[in-house]
């Protein structure tokens, strides 16, 4: 009796280190995948402040809640599954797709790039005649389907980190990265978006190094936002190209990919005390310069056709 049950305590004690294992791996993986998505995240972090813009600001953080609400049930109940499905029946399409939405990131950062440097921005139109509950209905709508589209190219590229791994740890790894991005994207959005609002608030206080720092950040916030959507533009371009690279690679075309490592190679080895720092930066130059291209091609095409149709039109 007593070796048996020492034999089913040992028993107990392997099954635990074993789902501790796998619940190290789970973790593991989901960092992992998580990081390689950081670029797509910085780029959605950039773009959701603008759809608070011009509203009340007692409506900014309900406004953005809404918003992080339909982000984590796009992931949840709609990319969740197709990732799922794709990795079960057809997992040779994650690569293609995963290239489409590298693609599509390329063009909205040529369009960016475009519009800097010929002055001309797109601007969206508010309807003049909409109530206030309209406009905040039609900015939560808008940034929910932009956000559809950056989860999707997050998501992928979690799933393509490990599709390899059992279907059960795929679901889990996808569901952590889904809820620590968007719980990070849009805590890190709340705080950019009220730190106006904070820095008013400490540059009421008493303390003359508190109405200091209160009045750098009311001063500082353009500043940061600015760079914020230079930052987004560039991590959308060098994201998206290294997508191309990678997923060329994949599909047999690795000539992209052999260049850029071999330029980073040789650049890191002329450079030894900052070995990792130079190869890193020679390989996201390589992708951005890819990603430019080919958003740029895409942009040209695009803004083509729109030309197209509007002669059609007249």
């Amino acid at each position: 009796m007593p070796s048996g049950l020492v034999a089913l305590l040992d028993d107990i004690a392997g099954i635990t280190k074993l789902a501790a294992a796998s619940l190290d791996d789970v973790g593991a993986a989901a960092s992992k995948a998580g990081s390689k998505a950081v670029g797509v995240v910085v780029d959605d972090t950039a773009v959701t402040p603008r759809y608070v813009m011009g509203l009340s600001p007692q409506r900014e953080l309900p406004i953005i809640g809404k918003i992080a609400l339909g982000s984590i049930r796009n992931k949840l109940l709609f990319l969740l599954p197709a990732g799922l499905l794709l990795s079960a029946f057809a997992p040779w399409a994650i690569t293609p797709i995963l290239m489409a939405g590298g693609a599509f990131l390329c063009f909205e950062g040529a369009e960016k790039v475009i519009e800097a440097v010929s002055g001309k921005v797109h601007e969206e139109v508010a309807d003049a005649a909409a109530t206030p509950e309209e406009l905040e209905a039609s900015k939560v709508s808008g940034a929910i389907r932009t956000d559809l589209i950056l989860s999707g190219e997050i998501m992928a590229i979690a799933l393509a980190d490990v599709a390899d791994r059992p279907i059960l740890t795929q679901a889990v790894v996808l569901i952590l990265v889904a809820i620590a991005i968007t719980a990070g994207v849009y805590g890190v959005v709340a705080l950019i978006v009220k730190m106006d609002d904070i820095g008013l608030n400490l540059a009421k206080r008493r303390s003359a190094a508190v109405q200091a720092i209160g009045r750098g950040l009311v001063k500082g916030m353009p500043k940061v936002m600015a760079v914020l959507s230079v930052v987004g533009t560039a991590a959308m371009i060098w994201v998206g190209g290294g997508i191309l690279v990678h997923g060329l690679a994949q599909l047999g075309v690795a000539g992209p990919e052999h260049v850029i490592h071999h330029a980073a190679e040789s650049a890191s080895h002329a450079v030894p005390a900052a070995h990792g720092a130079v190869e890193w930066i020679v390989t996201a130059l390589g992708s951005g310069i890819l990603g430019l291209i080919v958003g740029g091609v895409i942009a040209l095409i695009v803004h083509q056709v729109h030309k197209m149709r509007g002669k059609g039109a007249h």
